[in-house]
């Protein structure tokens, strides 16, 4: 899948493993990057969701439309789909959502 982001602060956590160690810790930087890794090699989000890759879900209430991938404990990386037939998608936000 191609990969696209919200802003150039999410776009940095999720490409530079050292600004995501400074912003959060070690084990969050090796996840995110883990993820990405996921994200790039995925087919489609069926795909990932199929599989249980990184535990994707479709997220639900305010949060419809988005999808989650677990990171290290509370935090989600949280994806909506921008283009379906290129497989397109759009990190938004790292957080925990609960």
């Amino acid at each position: 899948m191609q990969i696209k982001y919200k802003n150039n602060k999410i776009e940095a956590i999720c490409t530079d493993s050292e600004i995501a160690r400074r912003e959060y810790n070690v084990a969050m930087a090796d996840k995110i990057a883990q993820r990405m890794v996921q994200l790039k090699s995925a087919i489609s989000i069926e795909n990932l969701l199929q599989l249980h890759i990184g535990r994707c879900h479709k997220l639900r209430g305010k949060r419809q439309g988005q999808y989650a991938m677990d990171l290290v404990h509370p935090y989600r990386l949280v994806f909506i789909m921008v283009k379906e037939r290129i497989s397109i998608v759009e990190i938004q936000e790292i957080v925990d959502y609960h």
